[in-house]
């Protein structure tokens, strides 16, 4: 059985999974509504992912029997800057994720609770990589600046994404 702090930090993480999720889809919106099809379905794909994370979580706290609780999820943002602004928030926002679940490890290893430690691992591992994604697509759209033939170019590429849930593996 989770020790209530450590089931409340948990529930409290899965809010903010959803809430991920829910920025993801702005962000989609934003991207729909540019023109760029392409990241609108990346940041689609990346809302399921989104999802899915929460949905692990979700599953790990029934398995507790944790008495979960909904927070309230806030409301996104649908208007950016631009398509580079909306991946620097993007970035902004999982490296904020990777705060948040380095505090809720340190927290479990405080607690001795190795088996939420390990389960937590897995988001931290998952971390690394949405972060140096995202960097890349940066990285990418600087590159070209606002060449439009560049920004189509990436934007083809981003639109070749496809879901695979990262919770199966």
């Amino acid at each position: 059985m989770l020790k209530k702090e450590i089931a409340n930090a948990l529930i409290l993480q899965l809010n903010k999974e959803f809430q991920s999720a829910y920025i993801y889809l702005g962000m989609s919106a934003y991207a729909s509504k540019i023109g760029l099809n392409g990241s609108s379905s990346w940041f689609l794909i990346q809302y399921q992912e989104e999802v899915a994370h929460a949905m692990k979580l979700f599953k790990y706290l029934e398995d507790q029997d944790v008495d979960i609780t909904l927070p309230k999820i806030e409301k996104a943002n649908v208007d950016f800057e631009s398509i580079l602004d909306t991946f620097k928030k993007a970035l902004k926002h999982e490296i904020f994720m990777s705060a948040n679940l380095n505090e809720l490890s340190d927290l479990t290893m405080k607690n001795k609770d190795h088996a939420t430690y390990n389960m937590l691992q897995w988001y931290v591992t998952e971390q690394v990589e949405e972060e140096a994604t995202l960097n890349t697509i940066i990285d990418k759209i600087k590159l070209v600046g606002d060449n439009g033939y560049g920004l189509y170019a990436i934007d083809q590429e981003l639109g070749a994404r496809v879901f695979v849930d990262p919770t199966s593996n």
